[in-house]
């Protein structure tokens, strides 16, 4: 599902791509945002569409395996490179009842490139 996913992501790309490019030959500043503009939601629901998709296979790799065997291994591992792992697994918790903290861009400052790059094409 992910590779059909990211094939109809492509091909949305380039069509929207090609559309810069016949913009900005004619260049017809409202044409241009418009396809900016498609460009960004584009761009957006690739984003949350990737999201899910690792929350999903995060979920299903986390519950596929048994916790017991995980910390079987663990342990052992950390035995036979003497380690004391001590309390640091206690208070982690279970895998999958935490959700990762995504980093997100600035979106100021894609904006205001955007924004200068606008402007620069106006003038």
């Amino acid at each position: 599902e992910t590779a059909v996913r990211m094939g109809q992501v492509t091909g949305s790309m380039q069509g929207v791509t090609k559309g810069m490019d016949r913009s900005l030959a004619s260049m017809d500043i409202d044409k241009i945002s418009q396809l900016m503009d498609k460009f960004e939601q584009q761009f957006e629901d690739l984003d949350v569409k990737t999201q899910y998709m690792e929350g999903s296979m995060n979920a299903t790799t986390a519950t596929s395996t048994p916790a017991e065997q995980v910390d079987t291994l663990i342990t052992m591992v950390a035995d036979e490179n003497n380690l004391d792992l001590g309390e640091a697994f206690t208070d982690a918790g279970p895998v999958g009842n935490k959700t990762p903290k995504l980093q997100q861009p600035a979106n100021e400052e894609v904006e205001d490139s955007l924004e200068a790059r606008l402007a620069n094409l106006r003038s």
